[in-house]
């Protein structure tokens, strides 16, 4: 039997999501095997080739569809409103049907060059409702508690599925019991039915991996992860206990790398972790387990639905203005989009092509905790009427080959998208003495923590670092970011003479990556109070030989540990070189 181009053209695509699908989920399973074997450099590896693996599948399946079609048949867009019948009916009883959809809407957009976007010919909306669907897999595991949080920990850990043996359970699940016993809500404490549910498959990532659930009991609950580390040649150790919210929602931040976790039915497993982090958007989630496309669509869905109750317009980014990028936020939404501007200014020597090099460098790097992940989107329309006229004055200014407008319609060709937080230079001039010595402890850490996964940010200025909701200070500006290990870290050489010191000019010869440490007070703080503070809380930033350090590190092959939690909550103390947080 002969089947038309569109039941063909929906075949080809399902085979490509297929393909990818499988590989994804061998990358995810061999997880566990590399937690087991601590082969730290192989999970920094696996990661990035995840993240590759999508858009190679979408150029692999791409290129099948142009090998066998006709153009006239694959830019006819009836024909893909035929093809996306096909395809939703064929996937309906899939248990990972949306991100079966996303890879369909990956093809159309590839096909047609981000335009044409309707419902008619591909998934702006989901062709299933969720409440409607339920698979009827058993997500979790649940342990009985009977008043001895000791015991039902170890059983929590006891029956994890870790190869290796933990090397002091029976004081590690002391310290966790001890831990429940003085910190749970006392009506879980005192509940006859108090129990801790977990999800069966276990969250890894870089040097951890995370027991997550819940703790429940006396009509109440309470999140929980349990993050369990390997020291090699040694064995396990449960690392902490979280149970707070906010601590939760660190572990899960759009600042950190996507977990490796084996997962059944995406939907199902996103509802739940939503349940124990309502703050967190849906498209987070999706990206958080790995599924980073499809966390885009949820993204670009919940974006229209907060566009149309039309509460407020997109207005120019609270802030310094950028030298190479015009920022613009929509308040209400809690984001920033980014557009590389037509022309940078003077100091600036790069391309727009360097700047999206230097953007896909960090999506496919380890983010420990400091790089906000981005979405980038092409052909971006909105409404005139929804943009503030300032804003969008500004905008057509300095990207009119980016920017236009086509009759009551903004097109925007290319842009990012990041999760809005407070410059680190606004929110400094709000601080008090507390808070002021807090942030910049923050801000000095952030910078060990991405020199530690050999990154550079190059332009360290406070007004590029945002601070979170948490009061976690996050780098956002990545046209000069490089890795660690290609700049040449130096002493500034002793004058031969007093009036070399005094010259304007230095007297010592600089090359195109040479960077020295001792500059970065006076170039960073204008303010003498603000420098001092910064020189006591972290001397070491501003020594050569430190960073000389961390790179020889890297050449060595250390993976070096980075926490997702403060050193005061791990069991051992942890020390205050360790990086953490």
């Amino acid at each position: 039997m002969k089947h038309s181009p569109a039941y063909r053209i929906a075949a080809t695509i399902l085979h490509g999501f297929d393909e990818y699908r499988s590989r994804f989920k061998q990358i995810t399973a061999d997880a566990s095997r590399r937690f087991r074997d601590a082969a730290w450099r192989d999970a920094q590896q696996a990661s990035a080739e995840r993240i590759n693996l999508y858009e190679e599948k979408v150029q692999d399946t791409l290129e099948r569809l142009r090998r066998t079609f006709p153009a006239d048949e694959l830019t006819h867009c009836e024909c893909w409103r035929e093809a996306k019948n096909y395809y939703a009916e064929t996937i309906n009883q899939r248990l990972d049907y949306e991100l079966a959809e996303t890879f369909f809407n990956s093809m159309f957009c590839s096909i047609f060059h981000h335009r044409h976007i309707r419902n008619d010919w591909m998934f702006v909306y989901s062709s299933r409702v969720k409440a409607a669907h339920h698979s009827g897999l058993e997500l979790c595991r649940r342990i009985r508690v009977g008043g001895d949080w000791e015991a039902a920990t170890q059983w929590a850990l006891v029956e994890a599925p870790f190869e290796t043996p933990f090397v002091d359970m029976e004081g590690d699940t002391r310290l966790a019991g001890e831990f429940l016993s003085g910190h749970l809500p006392q009506a879980i404490l005192e509940a006859e039915d108090a129990e801790i549910e977990l999800i069966k498959s276990v969250f890894y990532r870089n040097k951890g991996a995370y027991l997550v659930g819940r703790i429940k009991g006396g009509g109440e609950q309470v999140p929980l992860v349990l993050p369990v580390l390997h020291e090699e040649g040694v064995g396990l150790h449960l690392d902490t206990v979280l149970i707070e919210p906010d601590e939760v929602s660190i572990i899960f931040s759009f600042t950190r790398a996507y977990f490796q976790v084996k997962v059944q039915v995406p939907g199902e497993f996103v509802e739940y972790l939503k349940e124990l982090m309502p703050g967190k958007p849906e498209g987070e989630l999706y990206a958080a387990i790995g599924f980073f496309k499809h966390g885009k669509t949820e993204f670009f869905r919940a974006l229209n639905r907060q566009v149309a109750r039309r509460e407020d317009q997109f207005i120019i980014a609270p802030g310094v203005r950028g030298m190479v990028m015009a920022v613009f936020v929509l308040p209400s939404f809690r984001t920033v989009f980014k557009i590389i501007k037509d022309r940078f200014d003077p100091t600036k020597e790069m391309s727009h092509e360097n700047v999206r090099d230097k953007y896909r460098m960090v999506k496919r790097h380890d983010r420990v905790g400091r790089m906000a992940d981005t979405q980038e989107f092409s052909h971006f329309i909105a409404r005139k009427d929804h943009f503030d006229p300032e804003c969008l004055a500004h905008l057509l200014e300095v990207a009119p080959s980016t920017v236009y407008l086509k009759g009551d319609k903004v097109i925007i060709e290319h842009c990012y998208t990041e999760r809005m937080m407070t410059p680190l230079n606004m929110y400094i001039e709000q601080c008090d003495e507390t808070e002021m010595r807090a942030v910049l402890k923050e801000y000095g850490n952030a910078i060990k923590q991405m020199a530690a996964a050999n990154i550079f940010p190059g332009d360290m200025l406070l007004k590029n670092f945002g601070v979170t909701r948490h009061g976690r200070v996050v780098f956002y500006d990545y046209d000069e970011v490089c890795y660690l290990t290609e700049c040449n870290f130096r002493h500034i050489p002793e004058p031969l003479y007093p009036e070399q010191e005094l010259s304007d000019e230095p007297w010592y010869s600089v090359g195109p990556n040479d960077i020295f440490p001792e500059e970065f007070g006076p170039f960073l703080f204008a303010k003498i109070r603000l420098r001092k503070l910064f020189y006591e809380l972290h001397p070491e930033l501003l020594d050569a030989d430190y960073w000389k350090g961390v790179q020889q590190a890297i050449r060595d092959g250390r993976v070096i540990d980075v926490y997702p939690y403060r050193n005061k909550q791990r069991f051992s103390g942890g020390d205050d070189n360790s990086l953490t947080y």
